[in-house]
């Protein structure tokens, strides 16, 4: 019973992991973030396939990953 437990410990992930996700800032309301959420860990986020957004300007891709500090973030939006 116990080897199920961990294994179960290993293979779970928040529901918005590894999904496409829209960061909003707390800073700037017409700024956000598209990508896939990768990765939360501490107080860290990492976005990867990402592009920047700003209001009435088209998406602006961003090469590599990004890593966004939890206080930055107002809120996600999970992309159906």
């Amino acid at each position: 019973m116990w080897d199920a437990f961990l294994r179960w410990l290993l293979f779970w992930r928040p529901p918005c992991q590894l999904r496409r996700v829209i960061v909003n800032f707390t800073h700037d309301s017409s700024e956000a973030l598209e990508g896939i959420l990768w990765s939360a860990r501490g107080h860290w986020v990492i976005l990867r396939d990402v592009s920047a957004m700003k209001a009435g300007q088209p998406p602006v891709p961003m090469i590599g990953e990004v890593v966004v500090h939890r206080t930055q973030i107002a809120y996600l939006q999970v992309l159906p």
